[in-house]
């Protein structure tokens, strides 16, 4: 989550040919042109010529409308039209997905890892889109795994496998509806991703279900239980993430000594050397992650002198093109600001993060900014008064 990517039409192009499974070569063949044309077309040099775009949409298994989000290149600086065409590619990711197997069809490891190779890509979705942008790609997703776990034969652990995809899948419904405002459908995925993780005998997944489940309320019960399921049995990675999440129970709940008790062991665990490949589900957890969650719960607990610092230096090094997330972890810093009475230096931050928010398909940053403006509108000047402007603008 950690590094910009700049989606061009190379990536959509060449991702979609990738996700149903063609080379350059097979493409060319299939529609009669040569693969350097191919090659052309996806380095964004030409475009297809109009004779051949119903039969490359055919091939790639999209729309029309679809097929010109992908050879359209955002215009500079129009990160609206660069989601557009994103979440037009991840939909058409998920709704013609690689081909399924027939009812009662046997199915083995290499069905497994393409369906994980799938879940890992569109997980990155949540990178650069909101949950309303995501949350039917990732249903979409899911009911399509459900469908293949009912309609084929499997060993058992093929079976086992199979219920750990569905509990990932099942998160990333969960996390989409949440991100939506979607509450009981985001509960509603969270409790079918723990049952599935049961199933799978996965306790890293099981525990980040319950973490997921935690960290909704805020329910530090739920949270501790998440790292107790843990326990040894997981990756570094993975204890870092139920960590920093039970520590942030710990610090809504205003209950300062635990909350960095649990910080501290999740900045331990994340600096290990891990003995076995992490999950995917943790691909975005690193030591830059904690900071930040350091300094949300150090806001969250009222001890602005110490968020100020570990904020600011934490978001310098995180990129605006995580701009959902970004504006949603600068309303902290900006509450730091407020709590060590200096309104000007919150006003700017404000600014900023609405500057990211502006049309993010999330209700999170909105909630935040409201709650941080209402307490922004209590003092004057001409820069308070300015971002007040441009908020109800």
């Amino acid at each position: 989550m950690r590094h910009p990517v700049e989606h061009t039409r190379r990536d959509l192009l060449t991702e979609r040919r990738k996700a149903v499974g063609l080379s350059q070569g097979e493409l060319a063949r299939t529609l009669g042109v040569e693969r350097s044309t191919v090659i052309r077309w996806e380095a964004g040099r030409t475009a297809p010529q109009p004779w051949v775009r119903p039969s490359l949409a055919e091939a790639l298994q999209v729309s029309s409308e679809q097929l010109d989000d992908l050879l359209r290149p955002p215009a500079e600086g129009d990160a609206s039209v660069d989601r557009r065409a994103f979440a037009g590619l991840a939909t058409a990711v998920a709704l013609a997905p690689l081909s399924r197997a027939r009812t009662g069809s046997q199915i083995g490891a290499t069905q497994v890892r393409q369906l994980r190779h799938r879940t890992a890509r569109l997980r990155r979705l949540d990178d650069h889109l909101g949950g309303m942008d995501t949350y039917a790609v990732y249903t979409s997703e899911m009911a399509a795994t459900e469908r293949l776990i009912k309609a084929s034969s499997y060993d058992t652990a093929t079976a086992r496998a199979l219920t750990g995809v569905l509990a990932e899948q099942a998160q990333m419904a969960g996390w989409a509806a949440f991100d939506a405002g979607r509450l009981a459908d985001s509960r509603k995925h969270y409790r079918r991703a723990l049952d599935a993780a049961r199933d799978s005998g996965d306790a890293g997944l099981e525990g980040n279900s319950l973490a997921f489940l935690a960290y909704e309320k805020a329910d530090q019960q739920t949270a501790a239980e998440s790292t107790r399921i843990a326990g040894a049995r997981t990756t570094p990675r993975v204890r870092a993430l139920l960590h920093e999440r039970l520590a942030w129970t710990y610090a809504v709940g205003g209950q300062a000594y635990h909350a960095e008790k649990a910080l501290q062991a999740a900045a331990e665990a994340v600096r290990e050397t891990a003995s076995a490949p992490e999950p995917d589900f943790v691909f975005w957890v690193d030591e830059l992650e904690v900071d930040i969650m350091t300094g949300r719960c150090l806001a969250e607990l009222g001890a602005a002198s110490r968020a100020v610092p570990v904020l600011e230096g934490s978001l310098r090094r995180y990129d605006d093109t995580h701009s959902r997330d970004k504006s949603l972890y600068l309303t902290w810093l900006a509450q730091a600001h407020l709590d060590a009475d200096e309104p000007e230096r919150a006003a700017a931050v404000v600014e900023h993060a609405l500057d990211l928010a502006a049309g993010v398909g999330s209700v999170r940053p909105g909630d935040r900014l409201r709650g941080v403006l209402r307490r922004l509108a209590q003092y004057g000047g001409p820069e308070v008064a300015a971002v007040l402007e441009r908020a109800r603008s």
